[in-house]
């Protein structure tokens, strides 16, 4: 049965979750004009990533990256899976303990961050240790339910903003590309495709549609970026943590059931955060239960919760974070370049070998 738009709907709302979140201040402190520029370039390079690797999976109907990469021998497999577990572990425990430290700067300042911390990874736990199928199911509640809202949120956003704060909007400068920042602002690319390739077994979907949800989610990008250098001007917005959340807050809305609207929008976040990592857990889980069956899935989902939360616990505070954000840049490369062509270029192998065969 295809289930493209359960498919498409996970793959928006998790980038959501990520974009609104860690996106917009890695860009604007990139570069201080021509943010389009370099929003552009990811956008592309988004777009080149999901090409290939929807290309190489077409090639495997009815597998998912796990059995691909295992056809490969026990060496070549490894090779693949261990930078894959890795980011997976690194992108939970990185997630996590932002948006905690998110939460509890906004609006629960008194709640200990190990308690903030325990409940959206029990959830998350909760979601993932129940399958892709209860996963899909809860993001379509959620889409249903919050998308609309996020809409509004960000058309009513544009009440404050000062169109002189766009300009100048055409200035040849690449030096981006050599600013950290900019690698790191590549977890809103890296972060969100990967489930496609674990889902394949499960659920059956359309892939042009998900280039389509990638062209739909332009928009996004470009709003979490220039909603805050158009409220507070690229000098401000270059100064503040979380900018997007912080213009959120700019609004008043007297019909709106939350005193502050930056509650619901958190609160919006975070199950799509929660989601996320859901998700993230759950191909962790598969990898290493496929590769090593001694495993119960569910103990392994639980050991994998607390190594999470052991890490998340570690780590003082958001200076740390972003170190580790850019630690994570050389994983964050590969999954973007290595896991897309490797799987295009298998394709591309298997398929000769099938006309070979009938030959």
């Amino acid at each position: 049965m295809d289930k493209s738009s359960s498919v498409v709907l996970m793959y928006i709302l998790i980038h959501l979750g990520i974009i609104f979140f860690t996106y917009p201040e890695d860009i604007i402190a990139t570069t201080g004009s021509n943010h389009w520029i370099v929003i552009l370039t990811g956008i592309i390079l988004q777009l080149v990533v999901i090409f290939f690797y929807m290309k190489g999976l077409s090639f495997f109907p009815g597998k998912d990256i796990i059995q691909i990469y295992l056809s490969t021998g026990k060496v070549a497999s490894l090779l693949f899976f261990l930078p894959i577990f890795l980011y997976l572990l690194m992108t939970s425990i990185i997630t996590l303990r932002s948006f905690t430290e998110l939460i509890a700067i906004v609006f629960l300042s008194n709640t200990p961050i190990w308690a903030i911390l325990f409940i959206l990874l029990f959830v998350s736990t909760y979601l993932g240790s129940k399958g892709v199928g209860t996963i899909f199911r809860t993001g379509n509640l959620l889409g249903i339910l919050f998308l609309p809202l996020i809409l509004i949120i960000c058309f009513i956003a544009f009440q404050h903003i000062d169109w002189y704060y766009a300009v100048p909007l055409f200035e040849r400068d690449f030096s981006f590309l050599t600013k950290p920042t900019y690698y790191r602002s590549l977890f809103a690319f890296s972060g969100g495709f990967l489930f496609l390739g674990f889902v394949q077994p499960f659920v059956t979907y359309q892939r042009k549609k998900i280039l389509l949800a990638s062209l739909a989610l332009i928009p996004f990008y470009i709003l979490s970026v220039y909603l805050p250098i158009l409220t507070f001007g690229e000098a401000t917005a270059v100064t503040l943590h979380y900018p997007f959340v912080v213009v959120i807050d700019t609004i008043n809305i007297s019909w709106f059931v939350f005193d502050r609207v930056t509650m619901f929008f958190l609160f919006t976040l975070s199950t799509f955060i929660m989601l996320f990592i859901s998700l993230t857990l759950w191909n962790t889980n598969r990898m290493i239960s496929t590769c090593l069956p001694f495993f119960k899935p569910n103990y392994l989902m639980l050991v994998l919760s607390v190594i999470i939360f052991i890490s998340c616990m570690m780590i003082p505070d958001l200076k740390k974070v972003e170190q580790l954000l850019l630690w994570n840049t050389p994983l964050r490369i590969y999954i973007l370049v290595t896991v897309p062509l490797s799987i295009y270029f298998l394709g591309l192998r298997a398929k000769r070998k099938v006309s070979h065969a009938h030959n």
